[in-house]
Formats: C-alpha cells, structure tokens, sequence
C-alpha cells in the first residue's frame, strides 16, 4: 500500500465550459450535416472512445462530427445541477464537479463512458441501490432525433414518451446533445469495508438487509458492491463518505485494486480512498482484465507507465485484437482450443442471485464476478396501468432489489458446442430468472424473444414518433445483428 497525499475538496469555478451561445451554433451545424446526408446513409458518430463491445467493421460511411458535445455548459453548485454535453465523458464531468463538493449521483465505473452514452445506454455502479440508474437522474434533455429534428424532452413534457424511451435505445431513436442532470454532495474520503461470505444465498440475504437498512454494524452506507472469487468466497464491499482518513491507498500504481478486497476483509480499520480515487478504483485495471494484458505482473507492471493503465487503452487493444484475429491464430498454432468472448452485465433479482452464481460456476466456470445491487429510483407514474413500467425499453420492476452480475473474458469451447454457447445459456438462464440483460455487448436473441424482452410493442411507437423514415438502425438490428 502506497500512502496518498490527503486533499480537500473546495468549491472552485468551473473551467472551460462551452458559452451557451456556442452550444447552439453547434446544434444548427450538426442539424444541418444531419439532414445532408443522403437517404439511406448509415448515420455514424466520429468519437474518439467507446465503450461498446459490439465491434463492426470500419467502413466508409461519413461519421458525424460531434466534437462540440464533449463539454460541460454549466455547473450550479446551489441547486445541484450540471448541464452538460451528451459526449462529455464521465472523467471530464468528475473532475469538474469534485472542486464544488459535488459527483454525480451514479458515476459508471469506467472513466470514458459518456453522459450520453450512459443514458441511452445503461450504466450502473455502487451508489446504484439508492439512487438508482444514471437516467434516473437526468431533468432533461435535448436529443437529435431520427427524423432531423431537435427537442428537449422532459419527465412531463410533449415529448416525455421520449424522455421515458430514452434509455435502453442506444442511439437507434437519436443522440442526446445536452443533459441537465442533478449532483450530490461528496466528502473528501471514502471508507471500505469488505465482508466475505462462504455462501451465496447468505451474501444476497444480507445484501437484500444492507440495502433496505442502508447501514450495516450502525455505521450508514453510501455505496454497496462485491465479488464473487469463487462458490465459496464471496465479498461485499460497504463504502460511506468521510471528512477524515488516517491514510488512503493507491491503486493506480503497483498495487491492484481487487487484490485488495480479501486483504481487508474481516476485522480492522478496513480501507481508504480518495473519493476521486473510489470513483476511479476499477478503471485503472478494467476491473482484473488487464491481467490478460500482462499488467498485474509483479515484473510488468512497474513498466507500465500509470498513464497507460486505463480501460479506453486496454480496449483499444480488444479492438485490434478482433480485427488480427492475433490471440484466435495463436491459440491455433499452438494447439489450443477455440476460446468464446463472454463480456456481459445482467440484472437479476437479488432473491433469485444465488441461483444465477450457482448455475454460472457451474456452467461457465468464469471468475472472478462482479455483483452490484440496484434499484429503480424513479416512482410509478399516477394512473399507470398494471404491468406498465417507467423506462419501457428496460422494463425493470419498481420496488424490486435486482443484482448486476458482470463477467468479462474468455472461456474455452468444448467440441460439438453450438456457436456462442457460453453467451446463449447465459441468456437463456437470466430469462429463466426473471432478469435482462444489457445489450452493449454480443446478443443472440431470436427476434421475436428479443422485442418481448424489450417491449416491442413501445419501441415501435417511438421509432414511428421519432424517426419514421427509419433513418437509424432499430434495436435489433444493431444489438443483435451488429450492422
């Protein structure tokens, strides 16, 4: 452990927002190079970070300059509220509300995903049990719609379906181009407690508690995640805001974050963070995938210079490794089985978690596994029907605890498996249980279960509302078929 120096956080102003007046000549240019296109173009976005896992191959299409969406317009520190720009990455917002005492009410656990991305995607992350998902806290929105047009889409307004069809979309109805989303106060430090359980249905029982209480041993909790080493070697982490800590550890150098967990689980003073540096902690080694980079090598890793021990860098070189096809080629030369990707998050109802951990190490035999409670934030509207839910394309249930599961990595084939063996069963057993699953990876749903699972029927809707000439790909298309 690396002792960091103690910071404070104050209340400065923000630096290099856009003028409001230039965000708006920015809209006409892109509503103008929007309706350029030729019909039937494929529409592309020309960003420099993604953090899909849907890889399709570079073409030629025109891509659309969206460079002028990357930052963020305002910030009032009285009402808690930051107007930002729908490709402003979660770094860039991080670090200018932490100089305010403020973050984000979810900040998704991997520095590039943008607000944008996050909202017409899914994010999720520790603080998600109380405040729900990064949507949950958006007031408002200005979205370039398929048909050509912009509007600003609120809870309540003429556009409020949009609003509510928004998440779950992923750029097949528009791009959000501004975001005005509510903040909350954060103290300087956070501190980790880590819990470890032989059992799984013992660790989702007390999560179940530690998120309907949110406190544990009489202390509150701001933040609740965990692993999953193995069946028998389960932990979950607690974290709570703190104006004082005795030291704070640094794992973005040679230690590694995860390694930490059983370290300091069990009695003891527990850990310490920097707040910044607790928003940050799974960044800086994808969580544990940058071992298959060589990183965490106790000879490497000193190497590696900190500022190349990031997740945008290692998934670039995902990137070219699909496009080589390098790692697949070597393992055949060298005699070795066929290996599937397996990167997925699913959510799946913390009473029904156990049975989920059972079957993946039983089946996939991958680990180690993230676990994440979340739950809806947002209430049922006055006068829905039974069965309706808030954010239709995900349509989680409200009032419900459910659990995010990630796993991310290869898992070797066995001979006669059908193709993306692995991926399927997994799809398979989340339906069994109840759950989704997140759809910024490979999907291999058969279309007539994939509108089912993702409400068909309100899609439709909102795709005639907001892009009858079908301008963008639709959900399926470009989730499952990956065009």
């Amino acid at each position: 452990m690396t002792p960091r120096q103690q910071g404070t956080i104050g209340t400065a102003d923000t630096t290099g927002a856009a003028e409001p007046a230039e965000h708006t000549a920015a809209v006409r240019r892109l509503l103008r190079d929007y309706r350029a296109l030729p019909p039937g173009t494929p529409v592309r976005l020309a960003k420099p970070t993604s953090n899909l896992f849907r890889f399709r191959e570079s073409g030629s299409a025109p891509a659309l300059d969206v460079s002028a969406f990357t930052g963020v317009l305002s910030i009032d520190p009285v009402e808690r509220l930051a107007d930002v720009g729908g490709m402003t990455t979660y770094e860039d917002l991080v670090a200018a509300t932490l100089p305010h005492g403020l973050m984000p009410t979810v900040v998704p656990q991997l520095r590039t995903i943008t607000l944008g991305g996050a909202v017409t995607g899914m994010g999720i992350e520790s603080s998600s049990f109380r405040s729900g998902l990064p949507h949950e806290a958006v007031q408002e929105m200005e979205i370039l719609t398929g048909g050509g047009e912009v509007v600003t889409a609120t809870r309540d307004n003429a556009h409020s379906d949009l609003f509510h069809g928004f998440p779950n979309s992923y750029g097949t109805l528009g791009y959000a181009l501004r975001l005005r989303i509510e903040l909350e106060p954060v103290s300087p430090y956070v501190h980790l407690r880590h819990l470890r359980f032989s059992d799984a249905s013992e660790a989702m029982d007390a999560l179940a508690r530690i998120c309907a209480d949110r406190e544990y041993g009489g202390r509150p909790v701001d933040f609740v995640d965990g692993v999953a080493f193995g069946p028998g070697e389960l932990y979950l982490t607690l974290a709570r805001f703190t104006d004082e800590a005795p030291w704070t550890s640094d794992y973005t150098g040679n230690e590694i974050y995860y390694r930490s967990i059983p370290r300091y689980a069990g009695a003891g003073p527990g850990d310490y963070l920097t707040t910044h540096d607790y928003l940050w902690r799974w960044d800086t080694d994808w969580f544990w995938c940058s071992r298959a980079f060589g990183v965490q090598h106790p000879l490497v890793r000193p190497l590696w210079p900190r500022s190349l021990k990031r997740s945008d860098v290692y998934r670039r070189l995902v990137a070219w490794d699909r496009r080589t096809s390098f790692s697949r080629l070597l393992d055949h030369y060298r005699g070795r089985r066929p290996k599937e990707p397996l990167i997925q998050d699913v959510e799946v109802g913390v009473e029904r978690g156990a049975e989920f951990l059972d079957f993946f190490h039983e089946e996939i035999g991958m680990s180690p596994v993230w676990m994440c409670p979340l739950r809806l934030r947002e209430p049922r509207r006055p006068g829905a029907a039974e069965g309706e839910h808030v954010w239709p394309l995900y349509p989680l249930e409200n009032d419900r605890l459910y659990v995010n599961f990630g796993f991310w990595g290869l898992v070797e084939m066995k001979p006669g498996q059908r193709r993306a063996h692995h991926n399927r069963r997994i799809e398979e057993r989340v339906t069994e249980l109840g759950g989704h699953k997140s759809l910024y990876s490979d999907s291999f749903y058969e279309e007539d279960e994939f509108w089912r699972l993702y409400n068909g029927p309100a899609y439709r809707g909102l795709k005639e509302a907001y892009d009858p000439g079908g301008r963008l790909l639709d959900l399926y298309a470009k989730c499952v078929h990956n065009r």
